[in-house]
């Protein structure tokens, strides 16, 4: 999972994943969409590749890019971990600015 963490700390990577939501593309295509020249992002979408978060597949003389699901729900599950954490601070959270609200309220 750390590799994921790595590979998606990146802004153009993150960038790259979230273009690739809507569904596979042509690396032609990823470079359209941002200001990069194609090597730099092959680099990009070698290093998502090697952490296991894109596939590709050739096609003729193009290589299209698609999202692999599995690093992605691991991820996933491993924040949902944390999620009764945030949701127990954020209530403490609502409560202090309730109190807050009404301490400004009275006085």
């Amino acid at each position: 999972m750390m590799q994921t963490f790595a590979a998606l700390a990146d802004p153009t990577r993150l960038r790259i994943v979230e273009l690739l939501r809507a569904g596979p593309l042509p690396v032609g295509e990823i470079c359209d969409r941002l200001p990069l020249a194609q090597p730099q992002v092959s680099k990009h979408l070698r290093v998502l590749r090697d952490a296991g978060l894109v596939g590709v597949q050739p096609r003729a003389q193009q290589r299209i890019y698609g999202l692999r699901a599995a690093p992605l729900r691991e991820l996933g599950a491993w924040l949902e971990r944390f999620r009764g954490i945030w949701d127990e601070r954020f209530e403490q959270l609502d409560g202090l600015l309730a109190e807050v609200q009404r301490d400004e309220e009275k006085g």
